[in-house]
């Protein structure tokens, strides 16, 4: 019998703190959790299918809004679930995120507060 292959997410996050709590939530979840720093590897390794990508929608250096279009607007990747998260005062910013493609937005304490119930959804 073959071992199935750990489904993946990538993330494209700044904080080294919310990092490692990504890490243990999704190593539990029994997925293989790659984080990302660069808008064009996020669309290169975006093509191999992971299962979920996770934005924090203030990483300005990445533009998350404008990879989530792209994301949304490619034939190949136009199915993986996208997430965002952002301070809960962002209302503006959430508007413009759910109408980029990105499938949920939350605020980052929700996010954190769901994320073993979102990473288990997403591991298959």
């Amino acid at each position: 019998m073959e071992k199935q292959e750990a489904r993946r997410v990538l993330a494209v996050v700044t904080d080294l703190f919310f990092s490692v709590k990504l890490s243990d939530a999704a190593k539990r979840a029994g997925l293989a959790l790659e984080f990302v720093k660069d808008s064009k590897e996020i669309l290169e390794k975006a093509k191999s299918q992971p299962s979920l990508i996770i934005f924090d929608l203030n990483y300005e250096a990445v533009n998350p809004l404008k990879v989530i279009t792209k994301l949304k607007a490619s034939s190949e990747t136009k199915g993986i679930s996208l997430i965002g998260y952002l301070s809960h005062i962002q209302v503006e910013l959430k508007q413009q995120a759910q109408e980029a493609g990105c499938d949920m937005v939350l605020a980052r304490s929700a996010f954190s507060q769901n994320m073993p119930q979102i990473f288990k959804r997403h591991s298959g």
